[in-house]
């Protein structure tokens, strides 16, 4: 069965970095675009990046643009988000997403930007 299993997060200060991870197993990981969501306290999930199945093609969230950074391992099944010039906004759960017949979500990794 599709596994997805984020880790990486943690606390961190306003400017720091992270680097978030997600194994994925039960599919054919490099056939499918892979995302990245977050959800904020009382807030909808939003997408955050997007990874096209063999890499070459990106897409971000306005708010994230030019901070983080989305890419993947075929070899390895796994995708990750290199996130820089972290801020306060940037707290919420991090999901990591595939659609295969249907839509599998991950346990998700807290990522708290506090001082």
């Amino acid at each position: 069965q599709v596994q997805l299993v984020e880790s990486g997060g943690g606390l961190v200060q306003p400017g720091g970095s992270l680097r978030l991870s997600c194994a994925a197993s039960g599919f054919t990981f490099s056939s499918y675009p892979m995302s990245w969501y977050r959800q904020a306290p009382g807030k909808e999930r939003e997408l955050v990046a997007r990874i096209t199945s063999a890499g070459g093609s990106t897409n971000y969230a306005e708010s994230v643009k030019g901070r983080f950074t989305i890419s993947r391992d075929n070899a390895k099944n796994t995708i990750y988000l290199e996130m820089n010039s972290l801020k306060p906004e940037d707290t919420a759960v991090y999901y990591c997403n595939v659609n295969r017949l249907r839509t599998y979500w991950g346990q998700g990794t807290q990522v708290t930007v506090s001082s």
